[in-house]
């Protein structure tokens, strides 16, 4: 077999061992979503109790946190000891961390620390293979290929959280512990796959470790994360905490430790956030993109599962027993969108540029979160099925082509580091987006939902200091509850209650409509806030992907042959290196194109 022809051969290994990666990696950050009431039926502790709240937010945002933190550091290593040799420790890590899940020997507060710690460590074997998978990918393709490879691996890994709703209600019906068994032997073939199949043909950059960067960024991002998980859950009388002192003090230290970050990375002379990077216009633009596109996609999927779960499915007759796994089934539209546009999208941006997919990528998800602020809250099905798939079709123009342009836009010796970063900033603003999504919807139901609850329990007979004590509850709980598939007033008012009330009322309470209507008019108030931001972020999102330029690869491309489309800045463009990087590092171009 002649080089050309291994060489040839060894890419499409990469792609597929490196999209198994993602799509492990990303199924797993949303198959507890559906799965959540089992688990905790199955360690027997209530989620909807408020001092388990903690417990339920961080099994979900704990994931996310350890990878969006640990991301950057963890593709600096990749360039410095080798990225194969990191990615395939990650997986090692995932996998024994899935294991150690799935044989969770411990109930009630005990069990469910042990899957908060045992999620924490899958996040980071996780974030081992989001770190250097897209720089294993652009050393293995030439870069009129990368938009295909990097279009197929976003896109499955975009794919996997909605393919995890569907997982995590399929398996936690079966079992709870298999959500987390599934991973174990996709792990392990993954470890093998790689050890013996993938090598190493990127350009190490040897360079001493930048503790103090790693530490503030580590501790302020940490910082920040847990601040945005206490501050969407009651303190004292208010209904979220973000004013509490305790938030504040969170988030100002998370801030000032990032201040901190930034004062040590511009003095660093092995910075392990390689700030030159955006000094190039298409990576400064495209990761600014990601962004504010991550944002604006972030809390979606956790408004429409609201959305179906709480309100559509109960009052088109499923049970909350049954909305779970239909909420996803019903979002598979989402996902078509993405698996038919993100690889059509790779393959044409590499002749035609990124430009114009991913600006009007960000333009069409825009009209679709407007044309579902117009549907009412029983909507027809055919209409929504028709905007999710709008949506899911540009979000992936806009997913493929922005990574390939980033990480063409990249040296070669910093492909894992820049991967890294742009991944961080993505993961880092789906937790923002949480955040931010929670606290208008619960502002949203904290304006009429204490009233409007407690005029309906009375009117079917509830005795007045019951309905008083529910209504006072904090609005977070009953989105949970809905969240969740709880029924919430058969979980709000407990059996003995419900045994004294007449039957006509108790069947009213309890049924699949009084709760939808209940909360359709405050959960629209929430809704149309949370997705007028959205909007914003997708149009901001649009200009800046119009503002990365013409089509650009970077000039430290062994072999490569730039089209007629391809620009290569003049040397005039090319500052004199900074004295704070690193030696011997090639000068990085000020203000290129893609």
């Amino acid at each position: 077999m002649d080089s050309r022809t291994a060489t040839s051969r060894y890419k499409w290994i990469a792609l597929s061992n490196t999209t198994i990666a993602v799509l492990l990696a990303t199924i797993d950050s949303s198959i507890m979503l559906i799965a959540m009431p089992e688990i905790f039926h199955g360690i027997r502790l209530n989620p909807l109790e408020p001092h388990n709240t903690l417990y339920l937010l961080w099994m979900i945002l704990g994931y996310q946190v350890v990878t969006s933190v640990l991301v950057v550091s963890l593709g600096r290593l990749g360039d410095m000891f080798g990225r194969v040799r990191m990615y395939t420790l990650g997986f090692t890590i995932y996998t024994v961390a899935s294991l150690a899940l799935t044989l969770d020997p411990y109930t009630a507060e005990r069990g469910a620390l042990w899957l908060v710690i045992g999620r924490i460590v899958q996040g980071l074997g996780a974030a081992f293979l989001v770190a250097n998978s897209g720089a294993i990918l652009t050393d293995a393709f030439p870069p009129e290929q990368r938009g295909l490879a990097l279009g197929i691996n976003n896109v499955a890994g975009i794919s996997g959280n909605f393919l995890g709703l569907i997982l995590g209600g399929v398996l936690a019906a079966i079992h709870w512990r298999l959500i987390f068994l599934i991973s174990v032997p996709f792990g392990l073939f993954g470890t093998l796959w790689s050890y013996f199949k993938l090598r190493e043909i990127g350009q190490r950059t040897p360079t001493p470790v930048d503790w103090g960067g790693n530490l503030t960024f580590a501790s302020g991002l940490t910082l920040i994360m847990i601040g945005i998980t206490w501050g969407i859950q009651p303190a004292g009388a208010h209904a979220m905490g973000w004013m509490s002192p305790r938030v504040l003090g969170l988030l100002g230290a998370g801030v000032a430790a990032m201040v901190a970050f930034g004062l040590i990375e511009a003095r660093a002379r092995a910075p392990m956030f390689r700030l030159p990077l955006f000094r190039i216009r298409a990576f400064s633009f495209g990761t600014l993109s990601t962004f504010l596109s991550a944002i604006g996609r972030g809390g979606l999927m956790f408004m429409l599962i609201i959305w179906l779960q709480g309100i559509w499915l109960p009052l088109h007759g499923y049970s909350f027993a049954q909305t779970p796994l239909w909420a996803g089934i019903f979002m598979l539209p989402l996902s078509a969108g993405f698996l038919i546009a993100g690889p059509l999208a790779g393959i044409l941006s590499d002749r035609l540029g990124a430009r114009y997919f991913a600006t009007g990528g960000m333009i069409g998800a825009a009209l679709s979160l407007m044309l579902l602020m117009l549907l009412p809250i029983d909507f027809g099905y055919g209409g929504f099925a028709a905007i999710l798939l709008l949506s899911g079709i540009s979000m992936g123009a806009f997913a493929a082509p922005n990574r390939a342009a980033v990480m063409n836009s990249l040296p070669a010796s910093d492909r894992g580091v820049g991967g890294a970063m742009n991944a961080t900033f993505q993961n880092a603003a789906q937790v923002l987006s949480i955040g931010i999504f929670f606290s208008l919807m619960i502002a949203g139901l904290s304006g009429t939902l204490s009233s409007t609850l407690q005029r309906g329990l009375l009117d079917h007979g509830v005795p007045a200091g019951v309905a008083a004590h529910i209504a006072s509850l904090p609005p977070v709980s009953v989105l949970f509850a809905a969240f969740l598939g709880y029924n919430p007033v058969r979980a709000l008012l407990g059996p003995a209650v419900l045994a004294r009330l007449p039957s006509i009322d108790r069947a009213a309470l309890t049924g699949h409509a009084f709760f939808p209507r209940l909360i359709a008019t405050p959960f629209h108030a929430g809704l149309t806030a949370a997705f007028s931001f959205a909007i914003v972020a997708c149009l901001i999102a649009a200009a800046a992907s119009w503002s990365r330029g013409s089509r650009y690869v970077h000039r430290d491309e062994d072999g490569a042959r730039p089209s007629a489309r391809t620009r290569h800045p003049p040397a005039a463009e090319l500052p004199l290196h900074p004295p704070h990087d690193a030696p011997g590092r090639p000068a990085l171009p000020a203000d290129t194109g893609e």
